[in-house]
């Protein structure tokens, strides 16, 4: 509040030149937008910007000065257009933000350049273009020294909230132990808060995924954290955030009525705020939560109104999330063809906007639900593709779940093949036989690694897979045995490696 005071007060100053009066704008903008004031943001910048989707004014202004003025109307209308959930603000936001990079680029500003690539990432993040953020982040991270403590902090918080995008969880967890000594030096309520609330959203989903009991309190001390910091800093939507991020936990664990408690406070603030996006995702996070209660009509009701919020803007990984935790009630509500539609859509909407895993998790919930639904073709051929979709997994929970649907998928295709006459068929043989194809391809997707060959399975140490191969199927013995002389091979002459050598040719 003092500093907007200040900031007003510098502005309305005589004597300042534009280029001065324009900075001060920008400097008051970012404060405002920190703190999720976003209209009053729009409204710090209105001598120089009409609103989303008008071009700011420009003429006059040094090339320095411009650069501050496109970046901060792109990360305004980034902000408004995803609150909002307002359609095409996220690439006009990119645009406005690129060309901001590229102007202070060419000025020889390169952290201020960097700068603008942090709040690029964001834009990609939103629409679920995970991997362009990642980069432009990274790239981003390159530009700043040690010193500038800050905008490393803010840098690695928004990749760590990427890699927890991406469920890859383990990674997020590192990369907070990482950013911790950094914080040790900062005063600052907000951006402490983001943090804290960064780092107890991990331990969540690490508590979910990995079944990690000890993470449940570790999770509540942190979002306890975010919560004070947020309320210093007077940040209403983030203390929101951390309500509904908080019924989420409760709703794992299993304690409903706490779950709705909290969810029910964000919804109230998230209302007052008129955030659709963050609406959408509280009312996606309590059907999530109704679902494992048993109430389906109910998740069913809450899932669909997060689809329609979520429909009118660009925050397409959010959509596919919300897709399929409606594919989930009407697939258990029993409506097989409304479920089916709505998962394949979450499939596809995930895809495009590139977010990859999303779109395999999509496909496997679709496998998960309705395999009785869907032909034994359908079946294999929905497995094989998230397959593809999750080859880049490192989520522990999503590979079990892949692995139990490839075994389907397999037995499925046995199905398909059984012949007329089961006189001599053995159920304990065709398992086998299939825990053995099972086994070969996990081999085989791992590029011959036994170690990797294990997680895929879903073994915690790779001795098991080794015992169970030297046990049940010794035919596979061979397979170890190529990986060593491939080893020894490539060791011995490393350079006629060719590519593609270093995978293990399997017996046929």
């Amino acid at each position: 509040m003092y500093l907007t005071k200040a900031l007003l007060s510098e502005i309305d100053q005589p004597g300042l030149s534009v280029n001065e009066r324009a900075v001060l704008r920008c400097r008051l903008a970012r404060h405002l937008e920190e703190a999720g004031d976003y209209d009053d943001a729009r409204e710090a910048m209105a001598d120089l910007w009409q609103g989303i989707g008008a071009r700011p004014m420009l003429e006059g202004l040094d090339d320095e000065t411009k650069a501050h003025v496109l970046l901060r109307v792109g990360a305004i209308t980034g902000w408004i257009g995803s609150a909002g959930q307002i359609e095409g603000a996220q690439e006009t936001a990119k645009d406005l933000i690129s060309e901001s990079a590229r102007m202070f680029a060419e000025l020889g500003k390169r952290k201020k350049a960097a700068e603008a690539r942090s709040d690029l990432a964001i834009c990609y993040w939103r629409e679920g273009a995970f991997d362009e953020a990642r980069v432009t982040l990274k790239e981003a991270l390159a530009e700043f020294d040690e010193c500038d403590i800050e905008q490393r902090a803010r840098a690695l918080l928004r990749m760590a909230l990427i890699e927890r995008s991406s469920n890859r969880f383990n990674e997020a967890l590192r990369i907070h132990n990482q950013a911790a000594p950094l914080f040790d030096g900062i005063t600052d309520h907000l951006l402490t808060a983001h943090f804290h609330l960064s780092f107890a959203n991990a331990l969540k989903h690490l508590r979910a995924t990995e079944n990690r009991e000890d993470y449940t309190d570790r999770a509540l001390i942190e979002y306890t954290a975010a919560g004070f910091h947020f309320e210093q800093a007077g940040h209403t939507r983030y203390q929101a955030c951390v309500e509904s991020n908080i019924g989420s936990l409760f709703g794992i664990i299993g304690k409903f009525e706490k779950a709705h408690e909290h969810l029910d406070r964000a919804q109230m603030l998230m209302t007052q705020l008129k955030d659709n996006v963050h609406l959408a995702q509280v009312d996606e996070t309590r059907a999530r939560v109704l679902v494992a209660e048993g109430r389906l009509v109910e998740a069913e009701k809450t899932a669909r109104s997060a689809v329609l919020r979520l429909e009118k803007g660009d925050e397409f990984s959010l959509l596919a999330e919300a897709l399929t935790t409606h594919g989930i009630a009407l697939a258990q509500l029993h409506h097989p063809e409304q479920a089916r539609a709505a998962l394949e859509r979450a499939v596809t909407v995930a895809e495009q906007a590139g977010d990859s895993e999303g779109a395999g998790i999509a496909a496997l919930t679709l496998v998960e639900q309705l395999s009785a639904n869907l032909s034994a073709e359908e079946v294999c051929a929905t497995v094989d593709h998230a397959r593809v979709l999750l080859e880049k997994t490192e989520n522990t929970n999503t590979v079990r779940r892949l692995a139990r649907s490839a075994f389907q998928a397999l037995f499925l295709t046995y199905s398909i093949a059984a012949p007329s006459d089961w006189t001599n068929f053995s159920l304990k043989q065709a398992l086998l036989k299939y825990e053995a194809n099972v086994i070969k391809q996990a081999l085989k997707d791992s590029g011959g690694s036994v170690t990797r060959a294990a997680r895929l399975l879903g073994f915690k140490h790779h001795q098991s897979l080794i015992s169970l191969i030297s046990s049940r199927h010794k035919e596979l013995l061979k397979v170890r045995s190529e990986i060593r002389k491939r080893r020894q091979h490539l060791m011995s002459h490393p350079k006629r490696k060719k590519k593609g050598d270093d995978k293990l040719k399997l017996p046929k």
